[in-house]
């Protein structure tokens, strides 16, 4: 299950965020978003726990859990499905 984790502090990395979660369960990945130009975190990310129940006990107890003196926003992250329209040729 894929986690959105927001108002992470800048300075916190990937590895930071993984042990956090690592306590709730077993953490398959984590991805925290960066800045194309600067490099830097925009202070938000994905985490990914592999088990359903882990990660939903992961939300429940760290939304809202002050880290790095910020309280982060951990919850269910929802997939975006792109429609594209059908094209039409006549006239």
């Amino acid at each position: 299950m894929t986690i959105y984790v927001g108002n992470i502090s800048y300075s916190l990395g990937e590895a930071d965020i993984q042990k956090i979660f690592e306590v709730m369960g077993s953490v398959t990945s984590v991805k925290i978003v960066k800045d194309k130009r600067t490099g830097k975190s925009k202070g938000y990310g994905f985490i990914e726990m592999p088990d359903k129940k882990e990660a939903m006990e992961a939300v429940k107890a760290l939304d809202g859990k002050d880290v790095g003196g910020r309280n982060l926003r951990v919850m269910k992250a929802h997939t975006v499905k792109t429609v594209q329209e059908p094209v039409n040729n006549f006239g």
